[in-house]
C-alpha cells in the first residue's frame, strides 16, 4: 500500500526527497568540493563567453576537423608517438654526443675559412657560367683539339684530374 501511496504523490514529493537525502548524504568536505567544481564551471563558461576566446575555440574545433578529413591526425598523433618513444629510447651518452656532433658541425661549417671557400668556389661557379654563356659552342674534333692546345685548359684538366684521384685516395682510406 505505501509503494501505492508513494507514486500517486505529486513528483515535487518526490523531487523534494531526493533533495533531501542528497543533502543528507554530503559531507562538508563533499559540499566544499562541489561548490569549488561549480565555481570552476562557471569560471570556463565564463571564459568561453569572451569574444576572443570563443573566436579561438570555434577556429581550433574547424582545424582539428579539417585535420580529420584528410586524416592528419593519425599522422599528428604517430609523430608524437614517435618523439615519444626516440625521447625515452636515448641515454645520457646519447644526447651527449648528439650535441658533440652539432658542436663540431658548427665550428666546422662557422669557421672563417670555410666561410671563404664558399664564397669564392660560388665567384667562380658564377664566373665560369657567364664566360660559357657568351661563347658560341664550335663543333667538331678539330675545335677540341684546339682548345685543348692551350695551356690553361691543360692545367685546368691536369687540375681536375690530380683533385679527382685525391679526392679518391681520401675516399678509401689511402694516403692523399
Amino acid at each position: 500500500m505505501n509503494d501505492i501511496a508513494l507514486s500517486n504523490q505529486p513528483p515535487t514529493d518526490e523531487l523534494a526527497r531526493l533533495t533531501l537525502a542528497a543533502r543528507e548524504a554530503l559531507t562538508d568536505t563533499m559540499v566544499e568540493r562541489l561548490a569549488v567544481s561549480g565555481a570552476n564551471a562557471l569560471e570556463l563558461i565564463d571564459r568561453l563567453n569572451d569574444e576572443g576566446t570563443s573566436a579561438a575555440l570555434h577556429a581550433l574545433i574547424d582545424r582539428l576537423t579539417d585535420l580529420h578529413k584528410v586524416g592528419a591526425i593519425d599522422t599528428l598523433c604517430d609523430t608524437l608517438m614517435m618523439v615519444h618513444a626516440v625521447r625515452n629510447a636515448l641515454t645520457d651518452n646519447m644526447v651527449e654526443r648528439l650535441f658533440t656532433f652539432f658542436e663540431q658541425m658548427i665550428n666546422t661549417v662557422g669557421n672563417e675559412a670555410m666561410g671563404e671557400l664558399a664564397q669564392n668556389t660560388r665567384v667562380a661557379f658564377e664566373a665560369a657560367a657567364e664566360e660559357t654563356a657568351q661563347t658560341a659552342p664550335r663543333g667538331g674534333l678539330f675545335a677540341m683539339l684546339a682548345m685543348l692546345s692551350k695551356p690553361e685548359a691543360q692545367r685546368s684538366l691536369a687540375f681536375l684530374l690530380a683533385f679527382g684521384e685525391k679526392l679518391q685516395r681520401g675516399a678509401t682510406g689511402g694516403p692523399a
